[in-house]
């Protein structure tokens, strides 16, 4: 009997918990979505370290710094590209 009301309660918190994710994670998504590459960049990058000026590196470097950077600091790929393009200059 008690196995059986475990397993519904899993059951009914799965349901209620995967649409809850979804929308936390939509929320998520339609801030980064308004937010430019510079808010971006101010926010997640130079609050761990100074960041060389944008002519530092080549366009190409950056792209290698962002995909490094994006797993230091866990962003997603939306804020590592408007970050990246920020500082190629797009």
């Amino acid at each position: 009997m008690k196995t059986k009301t475990i397993k519904m309660l899993i059951v009914a918190i799965a349901i209620i918990a995967i649409p809850l994710s979804s929308l936390v994670t939509g929320c998520v998504s339609a801030k980064v979505a308004a937010k430019s590459g510079s808010q971006l960049w101010s926010e997640n990058c130079r609050r761990c370290h100074n960041t060389p000026p944008a002519n530092t590196f080549s366009g190409e470097q950056w792209e290698t710094v962002g995909l490094h950077m994006q797993s230091r600091a866990l962003l997603t790929d939306l804020e590592r590209d408007k970050i990246v393009n920020f500082l190629k200059g797009e």
